[in-house]
């Protein structure tokens, strides 16, 4: 007689997912994302809903990144919205500023020259770290360039040379998140 395995889905209520009151007294990682110059309301949406599955402390929307409510940011941040803090800055020049003296390592993620390849980089869980990720065509915007302290790549080896900001961030925020927990 052979024994089958039935493999059984969870159920929500087995999922102990926190409320957003218990979430946002939750304690979080040591990061902050700025968004810079966003155009895709679907990838804000998913850095959002990211956000929250890592337990990061804020999103920055900067510059033209669309900022909710808005039902298309909605559609992939199936309720992140509420329950990640986030806030708007026009002038990210200035964010980055008021971050360098919160004593925040601010870490573009960008094909740069001299960039550290992301299995390379050693996160330090004794650091506060600002992310930023940059708009989809152009990447981080030129002008701030200088301000950032470190630059990260994300390896790729197939044809194309860029992921998606969405795929890009849950990269990212994985590997932030699996060093701080």
């Amino acid at each position: 007689m052979s024994l089958e395995k039935k493999t059984e889905k969870l159920k929500l209520d087995a999922l102990n997912r926190k409320s957003i009151e218990e979430f946002k007294t939750s304690e979080k990682i040591p990061v902050v994302v700025l968004l810079d110059n966003i155009r895709s309301m679907n990838n804000v949406g998913s850095v959002f809903r990211t956000s929250d599955a890592f337990s990061i402390k804020k999103i920055f929307l900067c510059g033209i990144t669309p900022c909710p409510p808005h039902r298309e940011i909605q559609k992939t941040a199936l309720g992140a919205t509420e329950s990640v803090d986030w806030e708007f800055y026009e002038d990210i020049l200035q964010l980055i500023k008021n971050l360098k003296k919160e004593g925040y390592l601010l870490v573009g993620i960008e094909q740069v020259k001299d960039s550290i390849l992301l299995q390379d980089f050693t996160i330090n869980y004794k650091n506060k770290y600002a992310l930023i990720l940059g708009n989809e065509v152009d990447g981080i915007t030129d002008s701030i360039l200088d301000e950032i302290d470190l630059f990260v790549e994300i390896p790729q080896s197939g044809t194309k040379h860029s992921l998606n900001v969405s795929v890009c961030s849950g990269i990212i925020l994985w590997e932030w998140y699996k060093n701080f927990i």
